[in-house]
């Protein structure tokens, strides 16, 4: 299991190396390309579409085929988008490559978040979306590289990161033979979960409806500040985009160092104290960039960066323990789906918002939105601690 579990730690980076690359050559690429700015969204609507169309089936993917194979082929989609991508004439083309990387993206972040909640502790959850951190804090570093070069010199960053990607596919087919044996030993588990599939109802669990809406309103700050950061940082302060994504990088160590951190402090404190302080520090950060102080409201963004950090992977660890671990791998299939849905539709929103009028609107929406988190966090506990009190 511990081969298996560094295995995992690996895969993670991987899951985190192609999201960050899109928001930070934007600002570059929609010139390039001639489109608007606001065209950014229709990329985010294709993503939204295809991670969470995989994600709302991804519990029977995983039971026919296994973890480690819906992995294995995931990374080789990611790999091969981000390949097309780097060759793409025009915005249409790439277009078409995002719908290969949002198939990848949405059955590797189902897959490997329903195994990890099921097989390990709290800790090892914020640990491997820590390495999540790394590999979307690696990816801005190394485009910032290439953003700073000639013309279309971001076309190598993602060539570069394809061959990272592929690298990491290369050591999960290398240990395959370790995720079968695991997947054998619960066998009987998976099996009960299929003969009983018929009787799963979305609906009728109560609490699942505001836990997965509060998992896509954290999504929904994330993909935000991920696809509209640099272009909020270029247009609101002149900053050059290879200067913004390094400071956008800031912000994916942030939540790199929140997770890291988070999974210490959660040996002691559980997933919904982990939640709330995550919430807080993250409205503290969104204070600091809302303020006038020129490169120190910048520092804003590492700290919500590190409130982000422990939300997104204490809310899916926490899904065997508010609703049970018969259907796991499909009510977190619906967590990732839902999330997806209702975060791009935040994101899509502001930026057309933003573009119509302007990006310094984006702390203050940001502030609207973690509000509405808390609140609606806050109606998922109550929620579940009732049907708890009640059985």
């Amino acid at each position: 299991m511990i081969f298996l579990l560094v295995v995992i730690y690996i895969v993670f980076i991987s899951l985190g190396l192609p999201d960050s690359l899109f928001g930070v050559v934007w600002p570059v690429v929609h010139k390039e390309f001639a489109v608007a700015e606001s065209f950014a969204s229709i990329y985010s609507i294709i993503v939204s579409v295809t991670s969470g169309g995989v994600s709302f089936i991804a519990g029977s993917l995983i039971r026919k085929f296994g973890t480690a194979r819906i992995t294995f082929v995931s990374i080789l989609l990611t790999a091969a988008g981000l390949v097309g991508t780097s060759f793409a004439p025009n915005i249409w083309i790439m277009m078409i490559f995002s719908i290969i990387l949002g198939y990848g993206a949405g059955a590797i972040d189902t897959g490997l978040n329903s195994y990890v909640s099921l097989h390990y502790k709290a800790r090892h959850m914020n640990w491997l979306h820590c390495f999540w951190g790394v590999g979307v804090t690696v990816g801005p570093v190394v485009m910032s590289m290439f953003l700073a070069g000639e013309a279309g010199a971001w076309r190598n960053g993602y060539r570069v990161i394809a061959l990272m990607q592929l690298a990491i596919a290369a050591i999960v087919a290398v240990s395959l033979p370790k995720w079968k044996k695991a997947e054998k030993a619960n066998v009987p588990n998976e099996t009960q979960a299929n003969e009983s599939k018929e009787k799963f109802n979305l609906f009728a669990i109560k609490g699942l409806i505001p836990s997965i809406l509060s998992l896509g309103l954290y999504c929904g700050m994330e993909f935000t500040i991920g696809t509209w950061g640099a272009t909020y940082l270029v247009n609101t302060f002149a900053l050059s985009p290879d200067v913004a994504a390094k400071w956008i990088s800031l912000y994916y160590g942030g939540i790199m160092l929140g997770r890291f951190v988070s999974g210490f402090i959660s040996m002691k404190a559980s997933d919904k104290t982990l939640i709330r302080m995550g919430i807080i520090f993250s409205l503290l950060g969104m204070l600091l960039l809302a303020l006038p102080l020129g490169t120190v409201s910048f520092f804003g963004l590492l700290l919500i960066g590190f409130g982000f950090g422990p939300i997104f992977p204490s809310v899916l660890h926490s899904v065997p323990e508010r609703f049970g671990s018969k259907f796991s791998a499909d009510i977190t299939g619906f967590h990732m789906g839902g999330a997806y849905g209702v975060g791009f539709a935040v994101q899509l929103s502001f930026g057309y918002i933003a573009s119509a009028t302007t990006f310094y609107i984006t702390p203050f929406v940001l502030l609207g939105v973690a509000a509405a988190l808390f609140a609606v966090n806050e109606l998922t506990l109550r929620i579940v601690g009732k049907k708890a009190v009640a059985q």
